[in-house]
């Protein structure tokens, strides 16, 4: 970095990168709006049962992370950044505007789904050509070893909370009002705030994101940016990786469908997960040192996805918790279980400045960790927020009820990790990918993410959920077993082991206030739960306390193997940290 370049912006950031923070804040918006209120609109307007809406809702967050790597290859070689993004926020907006249409015509179940399949095509495509694009402009931002970077990516990564923490408010305030007809309206305000991140980028795009010599960012391919050394050999070409990565795809196709029992999304997803970034690094014009660097995307990558497997548990398992474990009441109102997923978005927003100025100050007097030391301490970050909830529910009794303390705890704790992950993450793809593969390795990056995304799904599987034999609920009065199962309880056709336990917490709710039948509950709950224990990797898991610690043990051994790995990863880098 050049002494004219450090003397242009001393303290502060381009303003550039705020053109970008709001860019992206308002992209945010949309995508976590709607994604707020989307289960509920399955299930309460179009009426489809919880297992089908969920595998929906799976699919579409998998294939959401998916996409970049199709969104970062034509920018890369044929578009650009900038134009990658228009056509990609576009194409967001168009999808958005159709889950308003299929809101509005919900009692149409079959015009309503036709739309709302169509709405997320587009917006997983959309979002494919947006999200490693508008990543990738933040580094080209600053001079090639300009130490703010990490800093910028932070700041950038606030903006993306600050869309995450407003946009369930406010489209859960419009749409999920209890009326099906309402719906719509959540829609219609996810569509508004992409269609307004759409007109920022493009009315601010032209004077704002240039690079310190005020050139512009983004408007070329990447591959017109490499820099080329004269007298160099020209890059090899060959057909040969292209056939080799085709074979090994279908063949790890062939293991996970059949052999794992993957569903076909899954399968996808996984096999391009190993296989793309295999094609990539196979590319016979990588210098030794270009393949180096990218291999320390991949590992660093790999471990990626256990923190978001883990830290995804947010949306399912976590949210059961908060719903029928963590005592919710608040100066006499309960809250909403939903509402404790803001904490996070909260926190990122409080505390992402600390982080700015934590990460300047130890730059300056060259202290600041490498990129790998700093993720694989997100990943013991992680591990920590578990050990705490664990502590909190280790012997909890079915249907007892904890302090809410203990999940806000978890939050923070995971929020802490996050911000020593993620956008440190996009920094360091940044810094390491070569140019003319900046926004396909980012679309690698997310990729992990995709990954993660799917394998947070079998874990919260994992959740335990004990059980009493109906046999034994059948020994109290009907009208007694109604009333110990109010929302379970079926006179007619219900197999052994489906009760779920939720006596205790009638009990203390004070549902029930016969002191008979009370007692009658603490005797059939202590005497007749059924041993409905899963397992996983050989491990079993019966109460909340061996589900957290599997979160424990996983995210712990993480964090140890990559700190182990980055002395030699920062071989690999070759001097960019």
């Amino acid at each position: 970095m050049s002494d004219a370049a450090v003397a242009e912006t001393p303290k502060g950031h381009p303003k550039g990168l705020y053109v970008l923070f709001v860019t992206e804040m308002w992209e945010r918006f949309s995508y976590y709006g709607m994604r707020a209120i989307f289960t509920l609109f399955m299930t309460k307007a179009l009426l489809f049962d919880k297992g089908r809406g969920s595998e929906i809702y799976g699919s579409y967050t998998g294939l959401v992370y998916l996409t970049p790597l199709i969104g970062g290859y034509v920018a890369d070689r044929f578009w650009g950044n900038r134009k990658s993004i228009i056509f990609g926020g576009a194409l967001m907006a168009a999808g958005q505007f159709m889950m308003f249409l299929s809101g509005t015509f919900y009692k149409e179940v079959g015009l309503a789904t036709m739309l709302m399949y169509g709405g997320l095509g587009l917006l997983i495509f959309g979002n494919g050509f947006f999200k490693p694009n508008i990543s990738t402009m933040v580094g080209q931002l600053y001079p090639v070893g300009d130490k703010r970077v990490d800093s910028a990516f932070t700041i950038f990564y606030m903006g993306i909370n600050l869309g995450a923490f407003f946009a369930p408010l406010v489209c859960g305030f419009f749409g999920d009002t209890g009326s099906p007809a309402d719906f719509r309206w959540g829609f219609l305000a996810a569509c508004i705030g992409m269609i307004l991140s759409l007109i920022l980028f493009i009315l601010l795009k032209d004077k704002y994101i240039v690079t310190p010599e005020g050139v512009q960012i983004g408007d070329k391919p990447n591959t017109a940016r490499e820099v080329k050394v004269e007298g160099a050999p020209a890059a090899k070409t060959s057909m040969m990786p292209a056939l080799i990565w085709g074979v090994i795809a279908l063949v790890l196709a062939g293991i996970f469908y059949f052999a794992a029992g993957m569903d076909l999304i899954g399968t996808f997803i996984f096999t391009l997960t190993i296989v793309a970034p295999g094609y990539i690094i196979s590319d016979p014009s990588l210098t030794t040192t270009e393949r180096q660097r990218i291999l320390v995307i991949y590992i660093v990558a790999f471990f990626v996805i256990f923190f978001w497997a883990a830290f995804e548990q947010a949306g399912a398992s976590l949210t059961y918790f908060a719903e029928e474990q963590t005592n919710r009441e608040l100066f006499g109102k309960t809250i909403p279980a939903s509402f404790f997923q803001a904490i996070n978005a909260v926190a990122i927003v409080l505390l992402a400045p600390a982080f700015v100025g934590l990460w300047s100050a130890l730059g300056k007097k060259n202290l600041e960790p490498a990129s790998p030391y700093k993720q694989a301490l997100g990943l013991f970050l992680l591990a920590l927020g578990y050990v705490v909830i664990a502590m909190g529910v280790k012997g909890l009794a079915p249907g007892v009820r904890v302090s809410m303390m203990w999940l806000i705890s978890l939050y923070t704790i995971h929020t802490l990790g996050e911000l020593c992950l993620s956008p440190i993450g996009l920094s360091m793809v940044n810094k390491l990918a070569p140019v003319r593969f900046a926004s396909l390795l980012m679309g690698v990056w997310f990729l992990s993410t995709s990954a993660a995304n799917k394998f947070a799904g079998t874990l919260s599987g994992l959740y335990p959920e004990p059980v009493v034999a109906v046999s034994t609920v059948e020994k109290l009065e009907t009208e007694k077993a109604v009333a110990l199962f109010p929302k379970e309880y079926d006179k007619q056709k219900r197999k052994v082991n489906e009760v779920p336990v939720i006596a205790m917490e009638l009990v203390q709710l004070g549902d029930i206030k016969d002191e008979a039948v009370k007692g009658q509950i603490k005797t059939v709950m202590e005497t007749n739960l059924v041993d409905n224990a899963k397992s996983f990797i050989g491990f079993k898991i019966a109460t909340l306390y061996d589900f957290f610690m599997v979160f424990v043990v996983m995210a712990g051994a993480s964090s140890v193997v990559l700190f182990l790995l980055s002395k030699k990863l920062l071989e690999w880098m070759h001097g960019v940290r």
